[in-house]
């Protein structure tokens, strides 16, 4: 229902090579606001981490430099959610790490074809 009060799409493929790409359960980027939320079962506590290659991808695949956004990652799980507002310090990071190892592995191809 959150998803649906923040006016947010579900099932957003965000891509960003043939080697790197995901589905966000909901997001939205709006008034320079990017909201992602993320829905988990199980009773292992869901890390933040998928949802920063999640914000990640969307920086790199629509252009958008993560210092000059507001970031809203949310996780649901057990009937509760956690929030993170990461900042460029932490998304910066992982976009440069889908980049080099989208290049590792281009090259691997490379060496296969």
């Amino acid at each position: 229902n959150d998803a649906i009060g923040f006016g947010m799409t579900p099932e957003v493929i965000l891509y960003y090579s043939r080697n790197c790409y995901g589905c966000a359960d909901a997001i939205n980027f709006s008034k320079n606001i990017l909201r992602i939320h993320d829905y988990k079962s199980g009773n292992i506590q869901a890390k933040m981490q998928q949802l920063y290659i999640y914000d990640a991808l969307f920086c790199m695949e629509y252009h958008v430099k993560p210092g000059e956004i507001q970031h809203v990652l949310r996780i649901y799980q057990n009937d509760g959610f956690i929030e993170e507002q990461p900042g460029a310090d932490i998304i910066l990071p992982v976009m440069d790490r889908i980049k080099r190892a989208d290049l590792i592995i281009e090259k691997l191809r490379e060496r296969e074809e």
